[in-house]
């Protein structure tokens, strides 16, 4: 029941949505998952949106479109700046930055800010910034930014806009209820039965059976050009290595293992942790009793249970864990036992304890000798990665100077190797059964991203161990088929718009008819064709999960349709028409206990929330004056889709 609620409800972009979208490029930027588009996310630059004091840039506009295109492309492979901008995509990104811009300024208005310690802790919880003790290292954070492009102010504002987005929004969207008459109401749906028929008039059975004249078929050819559209395909040249091209690296000294030694000193310590399974009584008395029932046989599980209490269960828990639990003397108590002894009656924070010691595991830790060979593994990994850094830089700087990808392949001493043409979705154009070769999986999205043909780029594909640099090698732009190459395709289709015109024509009288008399069998008849027999339809709406997303478009019209009406549906892609009649309407009903209905209301008070919270996004964005430059958006929606010269 609840899948088919989530596809029955139609919700705008909610709380949760932009929160999420600007989480993403945020911690995106941790992982490694952006690559560099070679543009500034900060303030320079155009304005295109401004909210208070907050300017949103063309750069920073062109920088977050370009990232949401990769998600995008993400569930349609084909999809290009172009398409994207055309939909309006770049105007909704706009609005993103835009909410969260007035919002930031809004809760400065309030009171509601994020410090510099609280986005500091935000960074210390990312594992790319982590330094190799474990703890945010500020050169491993400022190498990650400057590999992106990006400075640390604008980091940080951006972190800062998406804590203060939470800390106002989330409480908005919280603890919204709907009234349970319109939840009922809405599960009711779910068994309503719908009884009536469809009929189909395919575009075939009326399309001509002669070809057409050559310049009916190049006028055709001409108004459809879009619909023969070949995707953008652009072949890749690239280089790969690993870090056998990193030349003299310094092994780790005796120095530098024994101070990481000293500094990790408690990794290799003695330890010692316990499988222990624990019952917490209320009084002394009480535990005593239970010490007397374990001295008879009974178990520690058996005693909880007469007594209707619950054991709890350590896996392994070290003595600092467990005191911290419970208290300093009950650790030193339960630790003092021997494995399979029982611990207590001690007392506790919670009561008084008794502790069996099911299992005990010793690690005796190790010495320097014992350590150093992962310790000089662990450095050594270090020192590769800062060598590469280096060695990044270096190959960057050479292309930044005008260095080629054959410069560099020379140097190291490797072949340049050039893939097929290429979609964007990995795909070798003609052969869509064959992939580009797995190591470019990872840069193709960015290959399809650059502007032009010769714009070497760096990235490292296993971390620490093998890099690529590649360029785009020629850029075929998308484009109509010749038709020379589809003229069989483009007759086909020429003779089903004309039949699809001729079947429009035979689908009116149908229609007419079954207003009249509600039977289309007789009115497929009286048409004296051989078409395909009328549907007749008797299925409850719940039964159209079954389908899920590919729902037929005649039945989702039966469901939406007023009893007694008749209505005409084109069918896709000029395949004829369809001619729908709706019979009858029987009303479903759902049991008031139904627990369905109490998930099904925490949806829509979900859905409920998602509206609050845009509701007053709107009125942050009133309230701080925030307005957009549409001539501006403009103007880089030209350049972004190669319709400007600018």
């Amino acid at each position: 029941m609840l899948n088919f609620f989530r596809s029955f409800m139609k919700s705008k972009i909610g709380v949760g949505v932009t929160l999420a979208f600007l989480v993403l490029i945020a911690l995106a930027f941790a992982s490694g998952d952006i690559l560099s588009f070679g543009v500034s996310a900060g303030s320079s630059g155009t304005t295109v949106a401004s909210a208070g004091s907050r300017k949103i840039s063309a750069n920073a506009l062109d920088f977050f479109a370009r990232r949401r295109l990769q998600q995008v492309r993400e569930r349609d492979p084909s999809a290009t700046l172009r398409s994207m901008v055309a939909a309006g995509g770049l105007d909704i990104v706009a609005g993103e930055l835009l909410d969260n811009a007035s919002i930031t300024e809004f809760g400065k208005k309030v009171g509601i800010v994020s410090s510099e310690r609280l986005v500091g802790s935000e960074l210390a919880k990312e594992s790319a910034f982590r330094g190799l003790t474990g703890a945010f290292d500020e050169n491993t954070y400022r190498a990650a930014l400057a590999q992106q492009g990006f400075k640390d102010t604008d980091y940080r504002q951006l972190i800062s806009d998406v804590l203060v987005s939470q800390q106002i929004q989330i409480p908005a969207s919280f603890g919204a209820k709907v009234p349970a008459e319109f939840v009922t109401r809405y599960a009711s749906l779910l068994t309503e039965t719908r009884e009536g028929s469809i009929a189909l008039i395919p575009a075939a059975v009326y399309a001509p059976k002669t070809e057409p004249t050559a310049q009916e078929l190049a006028s055709y050819y001409s108004a459809h050009q879009a619909s023969y559209a070949r995707p953008e395909r652009r072949t890749i040249r690239y280089i790969s290595f690993d870090d056998t091209a990193l030349k003299n690296v310094p092994t780790p000294s005796d120095k530098e293992i024994a101070a990481k030694y000293e500094a990790d000193k408690a990794k290799y310590a003695p330890s010692e942790t316990r499988k222990l399974t624990q019952l917490v009584l209320p009084t002394e008395s009480a535990a005593k009793v239970v010490v007397g029932e374990l001295a008879k046989g009974m178990s520690l599980d058996q005693t909880a249970a007469s007594k209707k209490l619950a054991t709890v269960q350590f896996a392994a828990i070290t003595k600092d864990a467990y005191a911290a639990q419970n208290s300093a003397m009950a650790a030193d108590t339960v630790f003092a036992a021997a494995q399979g002894k029982i611990a207590g009656p001690v007392k506790g924070g919670l009561g008084w304890y008794i502790v069996k010691v099911e299992g005990i595991t010793r690690n005796p830790g190790k010495s320097l000798d014992q350590a150093r060979g992962e310790i000089s593994d662990a450095l050594m990994f270090v020192k590769k990665r800062a060598a590469f850094a280096d060695f990044s830089a270096k190959i960057e700087d050479e292309f930044d100077q005008g260095g080629s990808l054959s410069d560099v392949a020379k140097e190291l001493g490797v072949e340049i190797k050039q893939t097929e043409p290429l979609t964007s979705d990995g795909k070798i154009f003609g052969k869509p059964e064959l992939n580009a070769p797995p190591e470019l999986s990872r840069i193709i999205q960015t290959a399809f991203l650059m502007d032009k043909e010769g714009q070497a780029q760096l990235a490292e594909i296993v971390p620490g161990k093998t890099f690529l640099a590649f360029t785009v090698g020629q850029i075929e732009p998308g484009a109509p088929a010749p038709i020379a190459e589809i003229r069989a395709q483009v007759i086909a289709d020429y003779q089903l718009e004309k039949g699809a015109a001729a079947a429009q024509t035979a689908a009116n009288k149908v229609l007419a008819a079954g207003r009249k008399t509600g039977d289309l069998t007789a009115a497929m008849a009286s048409l004296g064709m051989a078409l395909p027999p009328v549907d007749q339809v008797n299925m409850k709406r719940m039964e159209l999960q079954r389908y899920g997303r590919a729902t037929p478009p005649p039945l989702k019209l039966l469901f939406a349709m007023a009893k007694g009406t008749v209505k005409l549906l084109p069918g896709p892609n000029n395949r004829g028409w369809y001619i729908i009649a709706l019979k009858n309407i029987t009303p479903g009903a759902v049991d008031p206990k139904d627990p369905a209905l109490a998930q099904a209301s925490r949806e829509f008070a979900g859905l409920a929330g998602q509206e609050y919270a845009e509701q007053l996004r709107s009125a942050i964005r009133a309230e701080i004056g925030a307005k957009t430059d549409k001539a501006a958006i403009t103007t880089l929606a030209k350049q972004l889709t190669g319709t400007s010269s600018n």
